[in-house]
């Protein structure tokens, strides 16, 4: 697992966080880096940069489902940079047994507008009825078709650690993913049971040496922003769902992402699961 400099901030809990910065709406900025450049990046940030830190831990292991129409409706939305586009998924804490089930819409002005709810860990893989309803009426209220719940299944897990900084500027968070991977999905076999197995319906990508580093703030850059930006670094176009499933299927539009995936995502490195 990927080690990075962070002793040295003060740790801050959970509820703390979610006061100070839940951030549900908000501008997101992505960036790509390798461990080095991460580990140079933490040594600028202010000292008094706090960590989320829980039980101890700094370094969360997170699991990602994400659901698709059979036409990859919400995939082609972001391959094709449309203005109103919509992402399902849970997302499950792997070392507190937490779920939830979130939807996530990008409107007017590149604003991300996230809703979610709690969710069973073991239906992780799968929406429940209940699940199903509350997608429909999510998307219903963010001005998305209803009948686009219907239509979602299973499509693609990704699995990372995850730092989780706040730093002393008010309404500005910090996210550094290491360790990434992803698994296709290709059947309606359930996510979890069909990564657990191996099954021959399935193909993988792990990159341990790219880092996801994510700024979440309000309408104008962080600090943390200007900080990359003077050490060379430039907002890309990433989603770990979009460029994760074009990485794995050549037959998907990926233009958006051609020089990410040609630059980061090592495709010589993708496996078919025996």
């Amino acid at each position: 697992m990927t080690t990075l400099p962070i002793d040295r901030f003060a740790p801050i809990t959970l509820p703390e966080l979610l006061t100070e910065a839940e951030l549900l709406t908000r501008f997101d900025r992505k960036y790509l880096l390798d461990p080095r450049q991460t580990q140079t990046l933490l040594q600028e940030f202010d000292p008094h940069t706090r960590v989320l830190e829980i039980d101890g831990r700094r370094c969360f292991r997170y699991e990602s489902v994400y659901f698709d129409t059979p036409d990859l409706l919400s995939y082609r939305q972001a391959a094709h940079a449309r203005r109103h586009r919509f992402k399902v998924r849970t997302r499950s804490y792997l070392d507190s047994g937490q779920a939830f089930l979130e939807v996530k819409v990008r409107g007017d002005r590149e604003v991300t507008v996230k809703d979610r709810i709690g969710y069973d860990l073991c239906t992780r893989d799968q929406l429940t009825d209940s699940g199903r309803d509350y997608t429909e009426d999510t998307l219903h209220q963010l001005g998305m078709d209803r009948s686009v719940a219907e239509q979602l299944h299973p499509t693609l897990v990704t699995r990372y650690g995850r730092i989780t900084l706040l730093p002393p500027e008010p309404g500005v968070r910090v996210t550094i993913d290491t360790d990434l991977s992803w698994s296709a999905i290709h059947s309606a076999r359930t996510a979890h049971a069909r990564v657990a197995d191996g099954g021959d319906d399935s193909r993988s990508l792990a990159l341990p040496d790219l880092v996801i580093v994510e700024t979440k703030s309000g309408a104008h850059p962080s600090s943390i922003d200007r900080l990359l930006w003077r050490s060379g670094h430039r907002p890309l176009s990433i989603s770990k769902y979009g460029t994760g499933l074009a990485a794995l299927r050549g037959d998907l539009p990926s233009n958006k992402w051609a020089r990410i995936l040609r630059h980061h995502f090592h495709t010589e490195e993708l496996s078919c699961a025996a």
